[in-house]
């Protein structure tokens, strides 16, 4: 039971990476190469959508890792899924205090009602996603390593 535990986790938390690291190095690229307002819109739309999954997609990831590192205590790695785990929470908390509201801007804007310092708001978010996408790639790497 253990080892599918493991198998899930990490699955689970690679597939997140996966689309985080998409969002920060492919879809806002091409966002921002849109004509006009396309891309803000673009932007909007997909943080209405990821909005509305990624919470819990996060916090199901830390609960897999929780109890993957309880479950496996006496376990060879697990140090490293109980460090994983504590990335993870890192994750979740940058992502309430930083990103999240910047988020929760975002995703109401339109051309017609966006602050003139939108863009400026939205470099602000990248440079947090890129952080945290480093942050949950961490936390993968270190599960797949106590996989083995």
């Amino acid at each position: 039971m253990l080892n599918a535990l493991e198998v899930v986790t990490t699955v689970v938390v690679g597939l997140m990476v996966g689309v985080e690291f998409s969002v920060a190095f492919i879809m806002n690229r091409i966002l921002d190469a849109l004509p006009e307002d396309s891309g803000q819109l673009g932007r909007a739309h997909g943080g209405r959508m990821l909005g509305a999954l990624m919470p819990f997609w996060y916090i199901g990831s830390l609960i897999l890792s929780a109890i993957w590192a309880v479950a496996g205590w006496h376990h060879h790695g697990a140090g490293l899924v109980a460090t994983a785990g504590g990335l993870l929470i890192v994750s979740v908390v940058m992502s309430m205090l930083l990103l999240v509201p910047i988020n929760n801007r975002g995703k109401t804007w339109t051309p017609e009602n966006r602050p003139a310092d939108w863009k400026e708001q939205m470099n602000r978010w990248d440079r947090y996603h890129y952080v945290r996408v480093a942050v949950i790639i961490a936390a993968f790497a270190l599960l797949a390593c106590a996989l083995v």
